[in-house]
């Protein structure tokens, strides 16, 4: 028997106000302690993807849990694999010129499943000014060429410690 489920074993036989407590405050533990878990994928027809499983990689390394797609996913198979994986985190790469189609359709079915804790960002080749659209859409930061894996490591991971439930 774990920790937990013996603290929760005693709570039930004891106060139920204590049993309330120890459980929320299990809820709490386990939110705050759980790995990032990021969906990541490479929508349309773009099948250039090194770029992608390097990041899959080095997330991986940095402690998040990754799930990868792989090549050709549709938006509703991105929002469904995020639902059912409890992700954190939708990470898509656009190579291929399609980011203000995909992005906003990614957006709009997660309104439509009621995902608004989750952060959708990206990356790959997509001019400043349609970075600027899209997150004036409701996406998170999008990164270009270039940018140091770090940094968008530490995106993700402040992003969830301010945003996750």
């Amino acid at each position: 028997m774990t920790g937990q489920l013996r603290l929760c074993w005693i709570a039930r036989r004891c106060n139920p106000i204590y049993f309330l407590f120890v459980t929320s405050l299990s809820k709490t533990y386990q939110n705050t302690m759980r790995k990032i878990r990021i969906v990541m994928a490479k929508p349309g027809l773009d099948g250039h993807d090194r770029g992608i499983k390097i990041l899959a990689s080095a997330y991986r390394d940095s402690g998040m849990e990754v799930i990868y797609l792989g090549l050709r996913q549709t938006p509703e198979m991105i929002v469904s694999a995020a639902l059912q994986e409890d992700a954190d985190v939708i990470a898509l790469s656009s190579l291929n010129n399609a980011h203000m189609t995909i992005f906003p359709k990614v957006l709009k079915l997660m309104k439509k499943n009621g995902i608004d804790d989750v952060l959708l960002t990206g990356g790959g080749i997509i001019p400043g000014k349609d970075m600027e659209a899209l997150q004036d859409l409701g996406s998170g930061k999008l990164f270009g060429p270039g940018t140091p894996v770090q940094d968008t490591i530490d995106y993700i991971e402040n992003w969830v410690k301010e945003n996750r439930r």
